[in-house]
């Protein structure tokens, strides 16, 4: 199993979290921002990632620093679970409808850290999570687990369908990614290494 478990405290968050590569989507989770639990959930369903997170942030202020934390400590997490990444299938790429929302993300695990993301919603709050911290989380988990990420919402008017499609289509193309492909041997790149 692939699997790792990551802790950071600052003066803005308190986060311990699990995760396994090689799960079947199980989550248990407490950020404080319900809508937040909800999305990662269902990332983490349609990736068959377990995750087993508890943050406790400066809510009194508001989401940004438990949403951008959670996403450091889960890219760090998801680059530890990988270890040398040998074998994985490194590149994976999903569309996503939900009712009339339509998302695609397209990821390569390839060392090199680098996110696009053209979304836009109507609300700027989705629950009690602003709506522009979807971007920042995934630049977070891009950064920190060394992916290139493009996500695009490519349809939608409801911004609950438009950012739930954009967390299940990264889910799913996370899920190809870290694959594994018996045919690969060592990691698959030109140069011999993912970095």
């Amino acid at each position: 199993m692939r699997t790792a478990t990551f802790a950071r405290k600052t003066k803005e968050t308190d986060i311990n979290l699990t995760v396994n590569l090689d799960g079947s989507g199980k989550t248990e989770l407490a950020t404080g921002v319900g809508f937040f639990d909800h999305m990662l959930d269902a990332m983490c369903r349609f990736a068959q990632f377990d995750l087993t997170l508890n943050c406790a942030g400066d809510l009194d202020i508001d989401a940004h620093h438990t949403v951008e934390d959670v996403g450091i400590c889960l890219g760090k997490a998801i680059r530890e679970a990988l270890g040398d990444r040998a074998g994985i299938r490194r590149v994976g790429s999903a569309y996503m409808p939900m009712d009339e929302a339509l998302a695609f993300a397209a990821i390569d695990i390839s060392g090199r850290p680098y996110l696009t993301w053209s979304a836009d919603f109507t609300s700027p709050m989705c629950g009690a999570m602003d709506t522009a911290l979807a971007e920042e989380f995934f630049r977070a988990v891009s950064v920190n687990a060394g992916l290139t990420v493009h996500m695009n919402l490519l349809a939608g008017r409801n911004d609950h369908h438009k950012m739930e499609a954009l967390f299940k289509a990264f889910g799913l193309a996370m899920r190809d990614a870290v694959r594994l492909d018996e045919r690969i041997c060592g990691v698959l790149s030109t140069k011999g290494a993912l970095d």
